[in-house]
């Protein structure tokens, strides 16, 4: 056998304690079946202080929103709905369910792509709406004229924004109106101030990249000074999301993986996945070619780190960090974090079913679920998962072993991932391999019932007086919680 390649997982503490309780998980899922998502409720409200402390630092006003299309869960939007965190809803059924799990319509602000009867609702109930386009306003404005309803709270979302200088290169996005169409939709803001009031000015962006984004954040503080020369009156600025996860706990890890994976591709060492794919590379007559399509999972600058970052950089026209921009202009800033709000919030559990070798001597390790239900592959996410032994049984001392993980369903592509993952014994039917991390799209944004397999039923799990507890999902409410969160 090859060298062992891990990509161990970064685990803090709650997280970390959750797994190392075996015969806690074995009950859960014998209970509940496999796959099963269990969340942590307490860790997103830790995750929310954190962004708040970055606002704190820097002396800024603003709110946080949670991106709710990161996770379906009950029991993490009720438990954000007791602190301060606001709400970023992208769906009628996404409205529906913030309303009624406690967060009121001032602190719920609409976003994405919206049918009439999104608009309807949010326009109803007082919802901000963040405008895509010139039709969504014209659509929000025949519904509260038609109503009669009080004038709507919006921000106007833009994109592909000019860069000064050095030429800044950047995805186009389906989403947003074009900043060179800005001037036109202020001339509808103009026409019905009546009934929609601009409270602020969004961008969407689909990049890590920290040059582009600050030039976004600085074109927004120029545009409002536009708004202002209109008789608008916008005190917001929304930068989105974007700020990423560190998923993995070790850099030499992944660089180690990465490079050997073009290796691999170029012919130069055994494969290290399922018919040496490449993850978009590919070898041209021993050449490498093409790029890596994989999420950098090793990202030290993530989340509230990314976001301070973003902050203290220099304006790139006016030179002054955008932190100072923001304050000078008594500008509110608003974020959306999702995948990053629920970073360390959950775990994936999948009984092991079957363990057989080949005839080319690789082991497969068939689970109790599919690639849907745990869409790492999907995403470009590449991390291992921690094998939980059942409690009555003793491990064998045999030294790591490569596996290929494969799923129920009765496809040759339904593999977890791709990768050989290398586990620290051979697995045996009824042992749960946990897929950590995993509360950021990775637990339901794609499940279906494929070949009518069981979509994985989800569970809170929560500490008290130091023994870990669980409640179905959706009877999570956090009565027991004080008012320390903000």
């Amino acid at each position: 056998m090859t060298a062992p390649l891990y990509l161990a997982p970064r685990l803090e503490h709650r997280l970390t304690s959750l797994l190392g309780t075996k015969g806690f998980l074995h009950q859960l899922a014998g209970a509940l079946g496999s796959p099963l998502n269990v969340v942590l409720p307490d860790q997103i409200a830790d995750n929310l202080r954190r962004f708040q402390e970055v606002y704190e630092r820097r002396n800024l006003s603003g709110k946080v929103y949670f991106a709710h299309k990161a996770n379906r869960s009950s029991a993490l939007v009720r438990r954000l709905a007791d602190t301060c965190a606001h709400i970023d809803i992208a769906s009628l059924g996404e409205l529906r369910h913030a309303l009624g799990s406690g967060f009121s319509p001032d602190r719920i602000m609409a976003t994405g792509p919206k049918s009439p009867e999104f608009l309807w609702l949010a326009a109803r109930t007082g919802v901000t709406v963040n405008l895509d386009s010139a039709d969504e306003l014209e659509t929000l404005v025949a519904i509260v004229t038609k109503h009669q309803l009080p004038p709507a709270r919006v921000l106007v979302r833009l994109s592909e924004f000019d860069s000064t200088g050095a030429t800044v290169l950047s995805r186009r996005s389906r989403f947003g109106t074009p900043v060179d169409a800005f001037s036109r939709l202020l001339d509808a803001l103009e026409r019905h101030r009546d009934t929609v009031r601009l409270t602020g000015i969004a961008h969407h962006l689909d990049t890590i990249g920290l040059t582009e984004k600050a030039t976004a954040l600085e074109s927004c503080i120029a545009l409002m000074h536009e708004c202002a020369a209109r008789g608008l009156s916008p005190h917001v600025i929304d930068i989105g999301g974007g700020f990423g996860v560190n998923y993995l706990a070790d850099s030499a890890q992944w660089e180690t993986f990465t490079s050997e994976l073009s290796n691999a591709v170029l012919g130069s060492r055994p494969p290290l996945t399922w018919r040496n794919h490449g993850y978009g590379l590919r070898n041209e007559g021993g050449t490498l070619r093409g790029a890596l399509g994989l999420y950098p999972a090793h990202r030290p600058l993530a989340g509230p780190r990314y976001l301070d970052e973003l902050l203290g950089l220099q304006a790139p026209s006016l030179s002054r960090p955008l932190a100072t921009l923001l304050l000078e202009n008594l500008h509110e800033l608003y974020i959306e974090p999702g995948r990053a709000l629920v970073d360390q919030c959950g775990v994936v559990l999948a009984r092991v079913l079957e363990v057989r070798d080949n005839a080319g001597g690789e082991c497969f390790v068939r689970l109790e679920m599919n690639a849907s239900d745990v869409s790492l592959e999907e995403h470009g996410v590449l991390m291992d998962p921690v094998l939980v032994p059942r409690p009555d049984r003793t491990c064998p001392s045999t030294g790591p072993v490569g596996v290929y993980l494969i799923g129920n369903l009765c496809l040759e592509a339904d593999f977890i991932t791709r990768r050989m993952v290398f586990l620290p014994h051979r697995p045996s039917p009824g042992d749960l391999l946990t897929f950590p991390n995993t509360a950021g799209y990775f637990m339901d944004f794609s499940a279906d019932h494929a070949l009518h397999q069981p979509i994985a039923r989800k569970v809170a799990a929560y500490q008290d007086g130091g023994r870990w507890r669980w409640c179905l999902d959706e009877n999570y409410w956090p009565i027991t919680s004080g008012s320390e969160d903000c």
